[in-house]
């Protein structure tokens, strides 16, 4: 559809149009047959949708109100302390999901950032230590070795 058809259509759809904007869309629509057809088309629905209109206008009964307010009174669920807990399926496994993550993100970057930690010796190492000029000090190694596996 055309531009000047565009601008003034719903305007023109509800004849509302001044008179001069409403003879240059006409003169457009004499001319232009694809504007044409689109605009009768959409007469067309809108006659439908008038036709859908009913003569008189739906009044409720009295106590139509009354039952609906009555109804949601009904089911309206009191709220529990267990209720605060009941979370919908998907919403858990996202939530452990997102936790997870968060952790998986956060514990690498705290291994990445360790600038404190020293691996001290190996056992080999602190076993084949010579803590006496005399030989190794059984007591002391294994006093030794026992330091080593708390830290």
């Amino acid at each position: 559809m055309h531009s000047v058809v565009m601008e003034s259509l719903e305007e023109y759809l509800s004849g509302v149009l001044a008179p001069a904007a409403r003879r240059v869309i006409e003169a457009h629509l004499y001319a232009c047959p694809e504007c044409r057809e689109e605009v009768r088309g959409m007469e067309d629905i809108a006659q439908l949708f008038d036709s859908l209109r009913a003569d008189e206008p739906v009044r409720p009964s009295l106590g139509f109100y009354a039952g609906v307010m009555r109804q949601v009174e009904v089911e309206r669920p009191a709220p529990t302390l267990a209720g605060l807990f009941a979370l919908d399926f998907t919403f858990g496994r996202r939530l452990v999901f997102a936790s997870l993550l968060t952790l998986a993100v956060l514990g690498s970057y705290f291994v990445s950032r360790e600038t404190d930690y020293s691996p001290g010796p190996s056992p080999e190492f602190v076993m084949a230590q010579d803590h006496t000029s005399a030989g190794p000090d059984r007591d002391h190694m294994l006093v030794t070795l026992t330091s080593y596996d708390e830290r």
